[in-house]
């Protein structure tokens, strides 16, 4: 896999391992991934609880997503970084919410605090990679013919793929 050409690809790039592991433990060891969310863990299951059911369909879900991520970062889909941004933040006011509510133990408030920070990080990311001029390539334009600024927007000189191409 090639590495993060930016600032905002690290953070997607580390949020996708994240989730792409934590997937996998909760499908190898389900146990382990209750007990870190700070969910109890009873010997024996009542009839008619789901709790596995529901552990097994979130953690493909959250393998499918850090596949996702990864994906995004290798071909630095700008677009996908921005839509993460929203919708993390989305994620951690209904799980800050959850916790608030007594819906969700304490302990998952470290859930809502990586995707809030996850959010900020990547926003920055994206802010600080503008800045400096970085384009999807990796390279800074000095010929005038596209800034960061348009390969941040899917614009660019006449001719030329949009940033958030997918090749």
């Amino acid at each position: 896999m090639k590495l993060p050409r930016s600032i905002a690809g690290w953070t997607i790039a580390v949020f996708g391992v994240l989730a792409l592991v934590m997937g996998a433990v909760g499908l190898l060891w389900p146990e382990a991934q209750l007990r870190m969310l700070g969910f109890e863990v009873p010997a024996t299951r009542a009839v008619g609880d789901h709790t596995g059911t529901f552990l097994l369909a979130s953690s493909m879900a959250a393998f499918n997503m850090g596949v996702y991520y990864l994906l995004a970062t290798v071909t630095e889909w700008r677009s996908f970084y921005r839509f993460t941004v929203v919708f993390r933040l989305v994620t951690f006011t209904v799980f800050t919410i959850a916790v608030l509510a007594d819906i969700a133990p304490d302990r998952f408030f470290g859930v809502a605090a990586w995707e809030g920070l996850g959010a900020v990080a990547t926003a920055v990311g994206l802010r600080l990679d503008a800045r400096r001029g970085t384009s999807a390539g990796g390279v800074a334009s000095s010929d005038g013919a596209g800034t960061a600024a348009d390969a941040e927007e899917g614009t660019g000189p006449a001719g030329t793929a949009s940033a958030d191409a997918v090749r």
